[in-house]
């Protein structure tokens, strides 16, 4: 190029901003490769030593249901339970930081790698010395924009996880162990017929008269978003409820005093695959469960939803759409800091069925156990029998208990078939089981393995409903069918006492507060029965509305669902 030519390479200018948008990449990618690798370093901490803390809790768990009053390891587990519920938080929420961070510096790297990149792709071209510099300038200008965009991105980001709500480790720590003791499960209704499964109240002063017609009872009534047939569940001032449709799974948390809907929690369905399902099994059908820090759901499709009392969703799983001849409709049982799903499915010969246990804080599988049983509509119990927890599972054509805490078989009696769907209680001692439409069965519960010829303690033909549950007061046990033959027998021997045709259709199991039975009909009619050996009806209450879900107790309150709207019945103040 001659002196003095007016003509000079226009990219001359450009070389510093390349530089400059190199530099800001290298910066950036070594930022986010050290967050990178601490992130690695963190998931290594929490899939190889949270693990091994876990199974040494589990262990111990083991140990104390044979050392039930053994008060210093109890304090051990719940201080064991105590760090390893703080560790996961912490992990859980350095990773969420990290994660950030991360991605904070990859954006700026990518910026860097792009603008650097645009540089280095043009050309020299002649152009005018009085351009040179201008494009310097303007060449300048970007440089230093795209630098101070990538620093203001990572700014955000820093600046968000100040702000960012932190754990408070001191109270979770004050809040005690993540899961309800055995009096706080007592004192509420947190699955399905209350603690155990076995129906009755804890309070005795439970309303004896109301009338939907004329509001006369009914403390409140609040209409239910999406429909569904399971049951409510109660845990201090929340009353929880599921409804479902094809397109939508959501949880409700309502007011139970005000009747106010608090919250709606909404989950996802993982799978494409259209649901088929009975009008009078609906997407819906299974009772949630609480454990007084959280709520648990599952739906017809298979997919389970995790929400805190705040109605924040904390997790969710899918294990698929059942193969269910009527629609899955068993409910959850909580044990501890596990949540415990039946899922059985099916045929016997197909070997799907399984009993899940996963833990209720972040959802994680704690043990899984194949079941050789057919698909069932019962739902799981956790008792205490012979001085230790049992989770005792119904389905065709096996009782079977197992360790809650483990999954670990304790015993079995082959003695039910068909579609069962009635769950089991434990009374008087005793494990009572329904066949539908042929037996209640009788097990003594201190067994060990196969205890079909040596521990069904009596049976009782021709008193197997096909959908409610049994209940009993611990000298009588009193069965209900669907089209509404109500027969009570001895619970020492199974002498039948008497049976009565109340000459309706019940779909709801019936229930016990004191003295007197709860049973309600399909069209929403409650009848009031006094325990005992003869049959005497104290009353009838009518709601005004069909009901197929059994109902739930509280101190001086009853809460019941129908098919479109959730009452409160009780006593004015």
């Amino acid at each position: 190029m001659a002196p003095g030519s007016n003509n000079v390479p226009k990219n001359i200018g450009a070389v510093q901003p390349a530089k400059s948008a190199v530099a800001t990449a290298a910066v950036a990618g070594a930022f986010s490769a050290v967050f990178l690798v601490l992130l690695v370093v963190n998931y290594i901490q929490v899939s190889i030593m949270m693990p091994r803390r876990e199974a040494e809790l589990t262990d111990l768990k083991v140990k104390i249901q044979k050392q039930a009053d053994d008060k210093e390891l109890l304090a051990q587990i719940r201080a064991l339970d105590l760090r390893i519920r703080q560790q996961r938080l912490r992990r859980l929420d350095f990773s969420r930081k990290c994660g950030y961070m991360l991605l904070g510096g990859v954006v700026v790297f990518l910026a860097g790698v792009i603008w650097a990149d645009s540089h280095r792709k043009k050309r020299p071209t002649p152009g005018p010395v009085g351009n040179q510099r201008n494009e310097q300038i303007f060449q300048a200008a970007r440089s230093r924009l795209a630098v101070a965009i990538g620093l203001v991105v990572l700014a955000a980001v820093g600046i968000f996880l100040v702000v960012a709500p932190r754990i408070n480790f001191a109270e979770a720590e004050a809040e005690g162990p993540s899961y309800p003791s055995d009096e706080e499960i007592a004192k509420n209704w947190h699955r399905f017929r209350g603690p155990g499964g076995a129906g009755i109240s804890a309070y005795t002063n439970i309303p004896t008269r109301w009338d939907g017609k004329t509001g006369e009872g009914i403390l409140w009534k609040t209409e239910v978003p999406l429909p569904g047939h399971n049951s409510p569940v109660v845990w201090g001032d929340r009353v929880f409820l599921s409804g479902a449709t094809e397109q939508k799974r959501e949880v409700y948390c309502f007011d139970a005093i005000s009747g106010k809907l608090l919250w709606t929690g909404e989950v996802p369905k993982a799978s494409r695959e259209k649901l088929e399902i009975k009008e009078d099994t609906g997407a819906a059908a299974c009772t949630v469960a609480s454990d007084g820090r959280r709520v648990y759901a599952i739906f017809a499709s298979g997919d389970i939803g995790c929400f805190d009392f705040k109605g924040s969703r904390l997790w969710t799983k899918s294990l698929g759409i059942p193969d269910s001849a009527y629609g899955y409709a068993s409910s959850l049982e909580v044990y501890q800091n596990l949540l415990l799903v039946q899922f059985d499915q099916a045929t016997v010969e197909d070997g799907k069925s399984r009993l899940f246990a996963f833990d209720g804080l972040s959802g994680r599988p704690v043990w899984e156990v194949k079941r050789p049983v057919a698909n069932s509509w019962t739902s799981p119990i956790v008792v205490k029998a012979v001085n230790k927890y049992q989770l005792i599972t119904v389905a065709d054509p096996w009782v079977i208990s197992y360790e809650p805490a483990s999954g670990k078989e304790i015993w079995r009696a082959k003695c039910v078939g068909g579609d069962v769907a009635p769950s089991s209680i434990c009374a008087g001692g005793l494990v009572f089981v329904i066949e539908p439409y042929k037996q209640l069965v009788a097990i003594r519960p201190d067994g060990q393995g196969d205890i079909t010829r040596t521990h069904i303690a009596w049976r009782a033909v021709d008193s197997g409903p096909d959908i409610c549950c049994p209940v009993s007061n611990g000298e009588l046990i009193y069965v209900l069918t669907t089209e509404g033959m109500l027969i009570c027998h001895r619970v020492a021997d199974g002498t039948k006492v008497y049976e009565k045709d109340l000459n309706a259709t019940f779909l709801a199991s019936p229930s016990l507060a004191g003295d007197k039975m709860y049973l309600l009909s399909e069209k929403g009619v409650m009848y009031l029965v006094q325990t005992g050996s003869e049959y005497k009806e104290l009353g009838r209450c009518e709601l005004g509305e069909d009901c197929w879900a059994s109902p739930a107790f509280a101190d001086g309150r009853i809460y019941l669902r129908g098919l479109k709207t959730l009452y409160c019945i009780g006593n004015k103040p």
